[in-house]
């Protein structure tokens, strides 16, 4: 379950809901009702109205509000996509259920309805947890029964939590309650959350990571109702460690890692908020990581909470050497500031699904790359190819628009900094700004309008090297949202915006010299 020191989560969600997003809205956006909660099979249209800030082609909560994604699990033929919800936000009512949706192409989504709903025993609401497909019939409720192992806390407060069981024999679309007592109790800590269940097939058990504070604890479970402490990572000075992350993947050199991951905020030494992840091996009890210090799957300031899950093929074919990702676009710091609230009636946004590989570093170091889900090519609408385009200074395109993705390859032999001004205004004084400038990539928000109203988290850095003379960029925009991927997705800019309706420009730019934007391709998508 995602939070932040010095505020307790209850409060955030008990927030301010309609509102409090008025200061960034532009003059003269008309204001749209709050939808009615979605029920059944319903498909999440985006909004076609002008006053939309609807994502066009992320997925977004239908209504109210939602928060930590929970790892998807294949059932049947598709991907079933539980995460928080909160029906009661405008109310301001706390509390999260766990919602479903379904997809095949991890792009297009089906709405399930709520399949674990809160307040049903005294324990309260349901925080962040797993689902697991029990095909061994190791917990008693069936071969094939879904199982949920989630985080709540007893007597309503934050500060005793443990881990219950429910348990779900319709394919994972409502689930009942294991008894009112946890298969996990608190051992007397304060930080006690977010397990992440795995099925360790070379022992024939369930291994469990749990959020320990500074510390992700291993357990172990024959029948996923019973767990014994087996060792546990500690990693201070990034933060409480949330929603940890725990696989196998296969390098494209046939090197074998196990990756840890975590949710952690290390904006206090000047790293990102986002997934930090080591990796490492596993002997099934404890991780051993290559390097102390983490890596970090997105550099930005809004990938949060996020989980990686199976890549299957139709089939449902396991592949050994990629994964999928997919991470709540917002932080909690500024959680509850967006105009969707106002125009659109929800407050809750995804990143798109990504996929991971395992790669090796000229250094013989290993890293995961990232890149979006190929499922966008079977949902383009539109296509722009711009060529090769020779710029020195600004230039302005020829095109508008407010969701699109844009890739390119920018070359030069001479060059201070580089890059493009995405949604930018009429006159130009808006626009958030992505490329390369000296030895960084970045992405800056800081000239259009966004939820940081203290300043401080405007512009994200990665390392670069400006002897190659080339960067590629593939950059996704959406209405609430840039996910830069640079030289095939080796780092990650994910940032949360608001740009004004209006803004539909794009313009390229280099600093201290000239060069060549070369197969610049810009594609437009509809879901």
């Amino acid at each position: 379950m995602s939070g932040t020191s010095g505020i307790s989560r209850r409060a955030l969600f008990a927030g301010s809901a309609a509102g409090t997003a008025a200061a960034l809205l532009p003059v003269g956006t008309a204001t749209a009702a709050p939808q009615p909660g979605a029920a059944g099979r319903k498909k999440t249209k985006p909004a076609t109205s002008g006053a939309s800030y609807r994502a066009a082609y992320h997925f977004t909560v239908p209504d109210q509000w939602k928060n930590d994604p929970q790892r998807p699990v294949w059932i049947d033929g598709e991907y079933h996509y539980y995460y928080l919800y909160n029906a009661d936000y405008f109310t301001g009512a706390v509390g999260t259920a766990w919602r479903l949706a379904t997809t095949r192409d991890l792009v297009s989504f089906t709405d399930r309805g709520v399949a674990v709903p809160k307040d049903t025993t005294p324990n309260g609401d349901l925080w962040s947890g797993s689902a697991v497909v029990d095909t061994g019939n190791t917990a008693g409720f069936g071969a094939g029964a879904v199982v949920v192992i989630v985080t709540m806390s007893p007597g309503g407060g934050t500060d005793h939590q443990e881990q219950f069981l429910y348990y779900s024999t319709d394919g994972g679309v409502t689930f009942s309650n294991h008894g009112t007592d946890p298969v996990l109790p608190n051992p007397g800590v304060a930080d006690f959350r977010d397990p992440k269940v795995i099925r360790d097939e070379d022992r024939g058990r369930w291994v469990m990571a749990l959020a320990e504070n500074d510390k992700i604890g291993f357990y172990h479970s024959d029948d996923l109702k019973s767990w014994t402490y087996a060792d546990g990572f500690v990693h201070d000075g990034i933060g409480v460690l949330e929603c940890p992350d725990l696989f196998r993947i296969t390098a494209g050199d046939g090197t074998v890692k196990w990756v840890l991951g975590a949710s952690a905020n290390g904006k206090g030494s000047g790293l990102p908020n986002t997934y930090a992840y080591w990796t490492g091996s596993f002997d099934g009890s404890a991780f051993t990581p290559d390097a102390n210090d983490p890596q970090w799957l997105d550099h930005g300031w809004d990938w949060y909470a996020a989980v990686t899950f199976e890549k299957r093929d139709p089939g449902g074919a396991v592949d050994a050497a990629a994964r999928h990702a997919i991470g709540w676009v917002n932080d909690w710091d500024y959680a509850h500031t967006t105009p969707t609230i106002d125009c659109d009636g929800f407050n809750g946004t995804d990143s798109v699904v990504r996929e991971i590989t395992l790669k090796k570093a000229s250094d013989g170091t290993y890293y995961l790359a990232s890149r979006p889900v190929a499922g966008l090519d079977s949902h383009v609408s539109r296509t722009v190819n711009l060529g090769d385009v020779t710029v020195d200074g600004t230039k302005v395109l020829d095109y508008t628009g407010i969701s699109y993705e844009v890739t390119t390859e920018i070359t030069w032999s001479r060059l201070t900094g580089a890059g493009l001004q995405l949604r930018r205004s009429p006159d130009g004084g808006r626009h958030i700004d992505a490329g390369v400038y000296a030895d960084y990539a970045f992405l800056n928000r800081r000239n259009t309008v966004n939820a940081d109203t203290s300043g401080r988290w405007q512009e994200s850095h990665t390392p670069f090297d400006p002897a190659a003379g080339t960067v590629k960029l593939r950059i996704l925009v959406d209405r609430t949202s840039v996910e830069m991927f640079v030289d095939d997705g080796r780092h990650v800019h994910t940032s949360q915006v608001f740009p004004y309706l209006l803004d539909t420009r794009l313009a390229l730019f280099t600093i201290g010299g000239g060069a060549v934007f070369r197969n610049t391709v810009i594609r437009e998508f509809s879901v």
